[in-house]
């Protein structure tokens, strides 16, 4: 039986103390093969003000839920869902891959340096020529240069978030 990508649904529900929260519903079979319906807070409409804020804190979790699917090439993945699966997997409180120092490294260039300019680029369209082009052009807020090591931590980054997609099989 093939299994269809999960969209699931982002819904808001009230509470009977508090904000509302978001909540997203998705469907998996069990082991007998019966479909079940689950659900998971997002996070509340504090946190979350509008239905794309809660859609962009949703995109990690959908890539959980869709890891054991077959991946279509015309299925489109931004820079900015690898980036928020990787954040839910691989620097999480749970992960012990990485050292608590480097989860903050990480965090940092990935909220600082990555995702502002490669949110909204499908992973498969990112070029090495691309890549190196910004590197290249990367400023500090007071206008120099960022610093050549710096920049080479920021590329090692980005090749890690690759290898993270190899290793989902999201890339061949």
């Amino acid at each position: 039986m093939r299994h269809r990508y999960q969209g699931g649904c982002l819904r808001l529900m009230p509470r009977k103390s508090g904000s509302p929260c978001w909540e997203f519903l998705w469907r998996e079979n069990d082991k007998n093969g019966n479909r079940i319906r689950r659900t998971a807070v997002i996070g509340t409409i504090d946190q979350f003000s509008t239905l794309d804020l809660a859609q962009a804190a949703v995109n990690g979790l959908r890539m959980c839920v869709n890891e054991d699917r077959n991946r279509q090439p015309e299925q489109r993945i931004r820079v900015a869902d690898l980036v928020d699966h990787y954040i839910e997997t691989e620097l999480s409180q749970d992960a012990d891959w990485h050292s608590h120092a480097t989860r903050i490294v990480y965090r940092q260039f990935l909220r600082k340096w990555i995702r502002p300019h490669w949110a909204n680029v499908e992973f498969r369209d990112v070029r090495t020529v691309s890549v190196e082009r910004w590197l290249r052009q990367l400023r500090r807020t007071d206008g120099a240069p960022l610093a050549n090591s710096t920049k080479a931590k920021i590329r090692n980054l980005m090749s890690v978030l690759f290898n993270h997609a190899i290793r989902y099989e999201w890339l061949e």
